[in-house]
């Protein structure tokens, strides 16, 4: 709820409207022309002070008229309308009727009061559509949008609830301060638009925006009102026929003339209030709101940047758009706006054409585009539509690197514990430079220097700094000065420890101690050298940070520390206590995803995560990126989870988590260059985390540089000898061929943990089936297994089931490997298991079993599945003969998603074919890309023993070209698995050679 306390030195008359600045939602349908174009309908003041204001020039002292003083029922202060909603202020009067501040004694809370007039309240008709339309109102939930509580009736009298915002409208404001600061009006747009996108999406055309319809609250928040309430009055037997419903100087050219309307004659009205901010005067000027209406009609406005120089010519494109008077020319949706503002700033690349007027205006025309603009003139005569250049991005800020510290709690209340830290990580990093080092690796880092601590105090804070390279370590203190809280950041230089700034402020109750973060961060960003003005820091922070409670909150805060400590299941119980102290808390939702994706649960956290974009307004612009992002990760969407995460790291390069989870994605798409181009960047970012170099590691190896995958191994190693660490060493050995390095990498991995040991006991039957030892490798899978079910490990256990029945068909067991192929997938739903059993299924001539996981995988919403689903379809084709399309299937699985296996199975159905030049050019290009066979299904299970085969068919092929080069390559299979001398091919092999 918001503040409602009044503005000191404000004082408030009985009976009167609140002074200027201070405005409920409810006072929107006012103006001194706020009239319909009906002689019969009532001039409507409502908007304006009680006590009489300047506006446009005009002095009046507004009336009411007689009309709505006949059919407003008036109340007086004190009353309590049906025993719940106690009048503690009028605050102006409407065309709709008066309006109060309310209290809900009910449920605590205040609410503005909208009385409808008798003469509409008796109307059935009238109220009818009154209801449809706050239904339809009803529907649109958005952070930017006043919320409508109810349509009620009580003690005679009918009247609409709403929410009850103290701050001031856009009119008020521009009255007090005159034109804004082109960023100031920015914001103001953009946070307007996205209420309107919110609107648009659900079909709400608000029709009669205007700024007396737009309040600013007092953190900056931008709120949209009486969304649905303008059409209300538009009913028949309200208006007589031709009227005109909205207000007239914010009317659309359609909508002035009766036409149908749709989102874009909101847009319209956009483009009026956008002008008037930037230049304090509207675009059309006329000695009165008709002359201004029949202007609108007629001709183009003048140009925002010719009646104020210092407008950005971009700026005053989009503003211009806004205002075309053909539909087609204008903006299509509030998203486009916002595109283009975006584009504006440098936060993304321009996607709308901007419409430039004709004649030409008298501004620079960049030289490349003179040409082009000349010839359409000559040739159509009408207004000629080019592509705005991209805008210069903005400097780029050098990279900074903080380490929040825990706060100290002087006030002795353990809410606080855990609390404040993690928003104010959050708050920071709303600074595209900067990046806010992980609490929880820190604090595992503290608990390993010369004086192990649980605690990240600043000596401890700055020691781990220092080790990790982290600029910046940013103290806190939160103490209690009688009912008020005092919390006071400082950022210390981590290697000296002198003081690069300190800041303070002041809550004045303990709810408000979470809204003071948002201003404290803003002054360590601007010493750290964020330009962005305070005013928008906090505003785009603030309503991000906040939750129902400070109790949500705490829950949330404990919530990390025990995620960060790998406390999976407490970190699942604080986030679960935190969305139920709170439906609406974003935040925790996307946390929770994390915690389920780290316990495997994966339905489970696509759930929270589309819990947590049910909130999307209440998330930074970078969290928004981060959790939408995460969300096509957890669903598979890598193309999708590219562009997200390509779009955060566009807006906040800095950001580690989304460029290794860039990287990732780039991983899944097999664009390993790309996979490899992010995974340094995030290793730029955090260059001693042990993680990110053992991502950076594997990434290299499957890109075929194995030699540079084992140095980034061994670094993360020295940082961290970790599971990725040396499951990132032993892969890239795999790769240079360094097999006893390999085992012995293994078995220190199978020490490490459970986990490590089932991974061990994987990766030593691959290798052993890499050697062609086959029996070892099926001694290893079966105890393996074994030990998984044990552990209750299913998935674990199927991915070795699967295993093993590929090795007994390399030994001629078709029975064995049937059952163990069938147990695999009677298992696990995993892909591996799936892909790996049907081949199986293929081979043994269990075609319908084969089928049916063929048609489960292709039936998936996403690529990989399908591609793997017709790799599966095109091994069918081919054991039954049907070569041709075998092919085209294979081909067709690999435009779908490129992968090693399907390239693999490509190249064998060329060469049953006799295509021998094809068979060869896909075996080479398995060979060239071997470094993907050290994890076919990148899911940290090593299939190096998949490899050998691909020198075998390459000899075959190579013999059908009749090369004298196909010997090399059965030399080759020879030389990796002849040794055992347990293969069934050595002797095929060794006939052909003539041996």
């Amino acid at each position: 709820m918001e503040d409602h306390k009044q503005h000191p030195g404000r004082e408030k008359k009985p009976g009167t409207a609140n002074s200027p600045g201070v405005r409920s939602p409810a006072t929107g349908e006012s103006s001194a022309s706020d009239i319909r174009v009906n002689s019969d309908v009532p001039f409507d003041p409502g908007d304006q002070p009680l006590d009489g204001a300047t506006l446009a020039g005009k002095s009046f002292t507004p009336v009411p008229h007689p009309a709505i003083l006949r059919a407003t029922k008036k109340l007086q202060l004190g009353d309590v309308i049906g025993g719940r909603y106690e009048i503690l202020e009028l605050l102006g009067e409407g065309g709709m009727g008066a309006v109060y501040k309310a209290a809900d004694r009910e449920l605590n809370r205040f609410v503005a009061l909208k009385l409808i007039r008798s003469d509409l309240a008796s109307n059935p008709a009238i109220l009818a559509r009154f209801k449809q339309e706050l239904l339809t109102a009803h529907q649109v939930t958005h952070r930017n949008v006043i919320r409508i509580y109810d349509l009620a009736e009580a003690d005679d009298v009918k009247f609409i609830t709403m929410e009850y915002i103290e701050g001031r409208d856009l009119r008020r404001l521009l009255l007090d301060e005159g034109k804004l600061p082109p960023e100031r009006a920015i914001e103001i747009i953009r946070q307007v638009c996205l209420a309107l996108d919110a609107a648009h999406i659900v079909g709400v055309i608000h029709r009669d925006l205007k700024p007396q319809n737009i309040m600013c609250d007092k953190a900056g928040r931008i709120l949209v009102m009486d969304f649905g309430l303008a059409r209300s009055i538009e009913s028949k037997g309200m208006t007589q026929t031709g009227a005109l419903m909205g207000t007239i100087e914010y009317m659309s050219p359609e909508q002035s003339m009766g036409k149908q309307l749709d989102a874009r004659s909101d847009l319209f009205a956009i483009g009026l209030i956008f002008y008037e901010l930037l230049t304090n005067k509207p675009p059309y000027q006329a000695d009165s709101a008709m002359g201004s209406l029949l202007l609108r009609n007629q001709q183009r406005a003048i140009p925002v940047s010719d009646s104020d120089a210092s407008i950005p010519r971009g700026l005053s494109d989009i503003v211009g758009k806004c205002l075309e008077r053909d539909l087609n020319l204008r903006y299509q949706s509030a998203q486009e706006i916002l595109t283009d503002l975006d584009a504006l700033q440098g936060r993304r690349p321009i996607s709308a054409s901007v419409v430039m007027p004709v004649p030409v205006p008298k501004r620079a025309v960049p030289w490349k585009w003179i040409a082009v603009a000349a010839a359409l003139l000559v040739l159509v005569g009408t207004p000629v539509v080019i592509q705005r250049l991209r805008p210069k991005a903005p400097t780029q800020h050098a990279q900074v690197s903080v380490l929040v510290a825990d706060f100290t709690n002087h006030t002795g209340d353990p809410i606080f514990d855990d609390t404040l830290e993690p928003m104010f990580n959050v708050a920071l990093e709303g600074a595209n430079f900067i990046n806010a080092y992980n609490r929880g690796t820190a604090r595992k880092l503290a608990q390993k220097l010369p004086n192990p601590t649980d605690k990240l105090d600043e000596k401890a804070a700055r020691l781990v700094a220092v080790g990790q390279g982290i600029g910046a370590v940013i103290t806190g203190e939160l103490g209690r000065r009688g009912d008020s809280y005092s919390v006071s950041a400082t950022a210390l230089d981590s290697v000296s420890g002198n003081v690069l700034t300190k800041t303070e402020v002041t809550a004045a109750n303990k709810d408000e101690v979470l809204l003071a973060i948002p201003k404290l961060a803003s002054s360590i960003r601007t010493a750290l050298g964020d330009t962005t003005p305070e005013s928008i820091q906090v505003a785009k922070t603030r309503g991000a940070i906040t939750a129902a409670s400070l109790e949500a909150m705490h829950q949330y805060g404990v919530g990390i520390e025990q995620l960060n400590a790998g406390k999976m299941e407490e970190a699942l119980h604080s986030f679960s206590s935190a969305v139920a102290l709170d439906p609406g808390f974003a935040r925790a939702y996307g946390s929770r995803a994390a915690a389920n994706v780290n316990l495997g649960k994966m339905q489970d956290a696509e759930r929270d995560v589309k819990l947590a974009m049910e909130h999307v307004d209440r998330m930074t612009d970078r969290e928004r990126y981060r959790v939408r992002g995460f969300y096509y990760l957890t669903t598979h969407n890598w193309q999708k989870c590219v562009e997200e995460y390509g779009e955060l790291v566009n807006q906040f390069p800095v950001d580690n988590a989304g460029q290794a989870n860039l990287a990732g994605c780039y991983l899944y798409l097999r664009n390993l260059p790309k996979a490899v181009e992010a995974a340094q960047r995030a290793v730029e970012i955090v260059p001693k985390g042990a993680l990110q170099r053992a991502a950076l590691s594997l990434y290299t190896s499957y890109n075929g540089d194995f030699a540079g995958g084992e140095r980034e191994a061994q670094t993360a190693l020295g940082l961290s000898p970790s599971f990725p660490s040396y499951l990132a060493l032993v892969e890239a050995q795999l790769g240079l061929g360094q097999m006893s390095q390999a085992t012995e990498t293994y078995h220190k991995l199978a020490k490490l943990n459970p986990q490590g040991a089932s991974l061990a006991a994987s990766g030593l039957a691959d290798l052993a089936l890499y050697e062609g030892r086959f029996s070892d490798a099926a001694r290893i899978l079966e105890h393996g297994a074994t030990t998984d079910l044990a552990a209750k490990d299913s998935d674990a256990a199927a991915q070795k089931f699967a295993a093993l029945a590929h090795i007994q068909l390399l030994r001629g067991q078709k029975g064995p490997a049937l059952a163990n192929a069938s147990k695999a997938s009677d298992m696990s739903q995993d892909i591996r298991v799936r892909v790996l059993a049907a081949q199986t299924f293929v081979e043994v001539g269990e075609i319908a079993k084969a089928q049916k996981l063929a048609s489960g995988l292709a039936a998936e919403l996403q690529s990989e599945p399908q591609a793997y689903g017709k790799i599966i379809e095109g091994d069918l084709l081919l054991k039954s003969g049907d070569v041709p399309n075998a092919v085209k299937t294979l081909t067709d699985a690999n435009n779908l998603l490129d992968t090693w296996l399907g390239r693999f199975e490509l190249g064998r159905a060329y060469l049953e074919a006799g295509a021998f030049v094809e068979a060869d050019a896909e075996l080479e290009r398995c060979i060239k890309r071997r470094g993907e066979a050290l994890e076919l299904f990148m899911d940290n299970v090593p299939t190096f023993g998949y490899f050998p085969p691909v020198y075998y068919f390459q000899g075959r092929a190579r013999e059908g070209l009749k090369s004298p080069g196909f010997a090399e390559s059965y030399r080759t299979y020879l030389n990796i698995r002849g040794k055992a001398g347990e293969d069934p091919l050595l002797a095929e092999i060794h006939r052909r050679l003539g041996q």
